[in-house]
Formats: structure tokens, sequence, C-alpha cells
């Protein structure tokens, strides 16, 4: 893992706006992985924005996000499809067959649903750049804490952690207790990977994903295990990183050798 420290949240969106414009621009049938929640808002934002300047253009890329609630229709101002819509989607110049997220309705098979989905990344090639945000647990998408780390695209069960974090968006009687989610595995396939962490809330499991041993318990550190993952991080992210001075180091060797071989 290649860990990242900014100044502010604002910097990290900047940083990431730039990662994914980059790639887009270069590639632009891009296949990328979505994610939802605060996180990356102001990344997002930043992306809209460089699409209306006429600096970047979505209509050849296709998203696949990470989750959904189970049996929350996708016209609920509340699923995350309503959000990513909201957010970003109705903002650019994406073809709307081309978003996709993991839906799966009350009536529907999961294991179908699941199933389904793999195959629909597999026959796009598989995922170019996944954005991943942390969940104050150490969970990915919706791997929660015991989540293998073979795991594929399937239902899970929220702890209740998550679903207190949640019910800020639903009533008791509707707050959904389960979510189809991307597996560990399913992640770890994309061939780049952006973690945004930011947020002294996120320090915690900054630290126990960054240094701490992998586990199931810390869904997140299966990171890792992959090779070419950017931690970006702001300073109250970064704030309980026992390493920090070494990965600010590694920023700087880096820069130094970007320069004198590549002349960035």
């Amino acid at each position: 893992m290649d860990i990242m420290i900014f100044r502010s949240s604002e910097a990290v969106a900047e940083y990431a706006t730039q990662v994914i414009k980059d790639l887009i621009n270069k590639k632009p049938a891009t296949v990328l992985g979505m994610a939802t929640g605060s996180t990356p808002l102001l990344m997002y934002r930043r992306l809209i924005e460089e699409c209306r300047r006429g600096f970047l253009s979505f209509r050849e890329v296709t998203t696949f996000n990470l989750d959904e609630y189970y049996g929350v229709n996708g016209e609920d101002a509340r699923s995350y499809r309503a959000y990513m819509q909201r957010e970003f989607f109705d903002h650019i110049d994406i073809v709307p067959e081309n978003t996709h997220l993991p839906a799966c309705s009350s009536d529907q098979d999961h294991l179908d649903v699941s199933r389904n989905y793999e195959a629909l990344i597999a026959g796009k090639g598989g995922i170019d750049l996944q954005v991943l945000g942390l969940g104050q647990n150490g969970h990915i998408g919706f791997n929660e804490p015991t989540s293998s780390l073979g795991s594929r695209t399937r239902i899970k069960t929220l702890t209740q952690g998550t679903l207190n974090i949640n019910s800020q968006y639903f009533s008791s009687e509707s707050q959904p207790e389960l979510a189809i989610t991307m597996g560990i595995a399913t992640i770890l396939e994309a061939r780049q990977i952006l973690m945004i962490a930011t947020g002294a809330k996120k320090a915690e499991p900054v630290r126990q994903f960054v240094e701490g041993p992998v586990s199931t318990m810390c869904p997140a550190s299966a990171l890792q295990f992959h090779n070419n993952t950017q931690v970006l991080l702001d300073e109250d992210a970064a704030s309980l990183l026992a390493n920090r001075e070494y990965y600010e180091s590694v920023q700087v060797q880096k820069r130094q050798l970007a320069e004198q071989f590549r002349g960035i």
C-alpha cells in the first residue's frame, strides 16, 4: 500500500479527482468501482466540475457500485442508487445503462443477483479503478468484521454499529438490516484501488488496517495484499499512525525518483 497524507480533505479529493481524470483521459472506456457515503462527496463534486468544463467525459465509462441495501427500491431517496443519481450521475454525461448497482428486491433470489453482478463485472473486463471508503469498524463496502477475505458479491447482515450510524437515514421500522455487497476478493481484483479516509473518526480504523495484522476483524486490512492501492488520508485520519514519518519520507523519495527518471 502507498500511504499518502494530505493537509486537508479537500486536498485528498483534489488528488483523487486527478487520478481518475488521468485514467479516463488515457482510457475513455474505463471501468470504475464507485463508493457512497460522505467520504467521496468532495471528489464527486470536483469530477462533476471537470466534466462541466469539458476537461473530462464519462460517455464511455462503465461504473459498478460496491453495494446496495437489500429490498430498498432504487427510487427510494435513501437507496444508494438514489444517492449516486443525486450526487453524481445526474450531473455528468455518463450513459445511464452503463451504471450498475447490486440492487436486489425482496422477491428476487439474492444468490442469482450476486452471481449475475460478478458475471457483469467480469464481462466488462474487470474494474480498472475501485474507490473505497472506510467504515468505523474497518469495513469496506458492506463487508463487516468476520467477512471472509475470499468473499464474493453476496448478502450481508449489517452490524449493530453500522445500523446505529445509518439510523439517521431510516426509521426504526424501515431500516434495512441486510445489504448486497461486492466481496473482499472481488474488490481486490480491481487493477487499482483508491482508499479514501478523512476525519478523526477514521483515525483508529486507519491505524488498524494500515499497521495492524491482516484479519477478518478488520476487513480493510486485506488491502495489504493488493499491489496497487493508494491510501489517501487527511491529517486527522492519519493522526494515530505510528510510522507517519516513514510514510512521508517514502513520498519524498518517490517524487525525487519521478523527477529524475520521468521528468515529472
